[in-house]
């Protein structure tokens, strides 16, 4: 008895080559995504979620054969659904701010003096605990008002790792402060 092997334009065996594709990419290529979305997000955990989400987006293609290299794809997927992760957090983040701000203006004064002082001192606590150069950066741009060319020069690194450094204090600091604000 003959068998009848699938033809390459079936749907099926479309779909099943589509599968055997993101299986190898996902092999080949998890660890470097992760670590593209964790060098954007800031979190492990969002990083994982995020690269799930991208995956299944590429299953569930409608026209997965349109799409020439799935590796650009994925990554560009991947980079799509991070930057609305960030709109998220920025957008929860004002909300908060705002919250913030109006119970501190309708609370009497010494209550706000008292909340200042308290997120004040979590402040100087939270830039404790960052690495010297990462605290160094951080105060040399934020507080003495040096821009990331001169920053870069007097610690004698690149724009681009003062960028890091300032942005991971940053990330850092509204960290501890949503900390302070859940207690």
């Amino acid at each position: 008895m003959d068998t009848v092997s699938p033809h390459p334009d079936d749907p099926a065996t479309r779909t099943a080559t589509h599968v055997a594709r993101l299986e190898a990419l996902c092999r080949t290529h998890h660890r470097a995504l992760l670590a593209f979305l964790q060098c954007r997000l800031q979190s492990p955990s969002d990083a994982q979620e995020v690269a799930q989400e991208a995956y299944v987006r590429m299953l569930t293609l409608a026209r997965p054969d349109s799409v020439d290299d799935l590796r650009a794809y994925l990554f560009r997927t991947a980079s799509n659904l991070a930057m609305d992760r960030l709109r998220q957090r920025g957008i929860h983040a004002r909300a908060v701010d705002e919250v913030a701000i109006r119970e501190a203006q309708t609370a009497p004064a010494p209550e706000r003096r008292a909340m200042a002082v308290e997120r004040l001192h979590g402040l100087k606590q939270a830039l404790g605990e960052l690495p010297p150069k990462t605290r160094e950066a951080f105060m040399a741009h934020m507080v003495e008002g040096l821009d990331f060319g001169a920053v870069a020069r007097a610690m004698k690194l690149s724009e681009r790792m003062v960028r890091y450094h300032v942005t991971r204090a940053l990330a850092h600091c509204r960290a501890r402060v949503d900390q302070m604000e859940e207690c």
